[in-house]
């Protein structure tokens, strides 16, 4: 079993915790890998009911604060469309993936999880004027 830490950073410095997963395979594509991630965001979300959703990417419609996004009035947010919000992120370079010292390129790339592997999601800031 593997034990999977994500890491969320961005490229101005900022760097905070995201969830931590169990897993019971040894390797998973990156795509799946980002499914389960978004799956156990929205669930925590769900769970908890806190004012500011923090995941790996905006949900539709909210707005975006310090630590997260506001939701305008209590609602669900669909896992399946963070999913897909967040595989287009990562296909249109909007964040990396950095597995140890290993950037991953791909979404069917297999990765390799060990009892103890850190997965760095590094959002890319655009640049002002470019």
């Amino acid at each position: 079993m593997a034990m999977v830490t994500f890491v969320d950073e961005t490229t101005s410095g900022s760097r905070g915790d995201g969830p931590v997963l169990d897993l019971p395979e040894e390797r998973l594509a990156l795509r799946e890998l980002i499914r389960r991630r978004v799956f156990q965001e929205v669930a925590e979300f769900h769970a908890r009911r806190p004012e500011v959703f923090r995941g790996l990417v905006r949900p539709e419609g909210a707005e975006a604060v310090l630590n997260g996004w506001a939701l305008r009035g209590p609602r669900s947010v669909d896992p399946e469309k963070q999913t897909a919000l967040a595989l287009r992120a990562f296909a249109r370079n909007g964040f990396l993936v950095l597995v140890g010292d290993r950037q991953i390129t791909g979404l069917d790339e297999e990765i390799d999880l060990r009892a103890d592997t850190e997965v760095t999601f590094l959002t890319l800031v655009p640049l002002v004027g470019g």
